[in-house]
């Protein structure tokens, strides 16, 4: 997908805003790709993951990655185009990113801005700056990555569509036909996770299209399988560093 081929600038700007449901079909960019949502929750998909962007925050899409985009309820976007540099030092594959004020100021201004705007003027310090600040933009662990082995992908994917506290190693191994041992190590070398910790990201990236909805942490942390609210909760902020209702509308 053309991502402003013909314009000679290493920065642009575009806000689009979607609505409940939009989807866009898988697609690719010639540049490097930030997404910033003001509003709404939107999921991005690869084939190597999954990964879900809150109010907010951001999503660093490197240039050339097919993914497909999903809108969870009314989304405003704030786009930048970047033309790929290595002395950015940004991740090679996608990454939920924090936003930072400064950063929200930034995008508001870049997106009113022509993307054949003056390098020399002020519109072109402004997108400088966003050029340095992109550089300061910490990780924030909200994906779930996808194994490339088949059999293990499609156990990844049939907990996906629904993810329980209380699925568990042996389950997996039974499943699978494998020892322990041999799962622990399969499934550690394919996701970089421990299978708690892909387990426990699951679950999050589940409660959060339904916490965006207004449903009750109650009810969703017992339809995870949590034993009760408090225990949902503990794990949701040790992974987002927030309470879940900081996540209702």
């Amino acid at each position: 997908m053309s991502s402003y081929p013909d314009v000679d600038r290493p920065v642009i700007g575009l806000g689009v805003n979607y609505a409940d449901g939009d989807v866009i079909a898988p697609h690719h960019h010639d540049r490097d790709q930030l997404l910033y949502g003001m509003t709404g929750l939107v999921i991005v998909s690869t084939s190597q993951g999954v990964w879900m962007m809150p109010p907010q925050r951001g999503m660093w899409i490197p240039a050339g990655t097919v993914h497909e985009v999903r809108m969870i309820g009314k989304v405003a976007v704030r786009t930048l185009y970047l033309s790929p540099d290595p002395a950015r030092n940004m991740p090679m594959q996608c990454q939920v990113v924090s936003i930072s004020p400064l950063m929200r100021s930034l995008l508001s201004e870049a997106v009113c801005i022509p993307a054949d705007y003056d390098p020399d003027g002020r519109d072109g310090a402004l997108m400088t700056l966003i050029d340095h600040e992109i550089r300061t933009m910490p990780g924030v662990p909200l994906s779930l990555p996808l194994p490339d082995h088949p059999a293990l992908s499609r156990r990844c994917q049939i907990f996906m569509r629904a993810p329980s506290a209380h699925d568990t190693i042996d389950h997996w191994c039974h499943d699978l036909g494998m020892s322990r041992r041999s799962f622990t190590r399969l499934f550690r070398s394919e996701t970089g996770l421990s299978f708690i910790e892909w387990r426990q990201q699951a679950c999050t990236l589940a409660a959060l299209p339904r916490l965006a909805a207004g449903d009750a942490v109650t009810t969703i942390a017992l339809d995870l399988g949590y034993d009760n609210p408090a225990a949902f909760t503990s794990m949701f902020k040790r992974i987002l560093g927030a309470s879940p209702r900081d996540y209702r509308p």
